[in-house]
């Protein structure tokens, strides 16, 4: 389990910049920890020092959303990744496809992210936000805007970043401001 080598401690790190390149949602820090521990790639601890120095060379961003930790690849991850790719086996590399795309289709049923437009009138439009979990509305928001370039873009940043959307507005609603 522990990195023998530097080739292996390598592989190893560069196996976490494949789980999280792979994925189409950022990944949470309990779900790489549980997708790793699952296929026995490392141990726990392995993992959260590899993740730790992925982070510190900026490879990995790390965000904290409704306190918990979403890992993301950044520019240097995703070059690194292309230059030495074919340093992880091929074997593992379907594997991690082949899981990531299991869990890519179960997090679509589970969480579902909506956000669309039509246009009401000639000076109109209705952008319709909603986040859906298992089949049931959790959130659901109409506006009015003026322009298709607005209602365009107001969906482009609801589908980019839900999570933080959705936090703002609950907690300006339930604010005593």
């Amino acid at each position: 389990m522990f990195a023998k080598n530097s080739q292996e401690l390598a592989q190893h790190k560069l196996v976490l910049i494949y789980i999280i390149s792979a994925t189409d949602f950022d990944i949470t820090n309990i779900e790489i920890t549980q997708f790793v521990l699952e296929s026995n790639y490392m141990n726990y601890f392995l993992l959260q020092q590899y993740l730790g120095e992925l982070i510190a060379s900026n490879f990995v961003v790390e965000n904290d959303v409704n306190d918990m930790k979403y890992y993301k690849l950044t520019e240097l991850g995703n070059k690194t990744l292309r230059y030495f790719s074919n340093n992880i086996p091929q074997a593992i590399k379907d594997e991690i496809d082949l899981k990531v795309k299991e869990n890519n289709i179960q997090k679509i049923k589970e969480k579902q992210i909506i956000g669309d437009f039509y246009k009401k009138n000639d000076s109109e439009y209705i952008v319709e936000l909603s986040v859906k979990e298992n089949d049931i509305t959790i959130f659901n928001i109409s506006l009015n805007v003026v322009s298709s370039k607005q209602a365009k873009l107001i969906c482009k940043n609801w589908k980019k970043n839900p999570d933080l959307i959705y936090k703002n507005i609950i907690n300006q609603l339930i604010s005593n401001n």
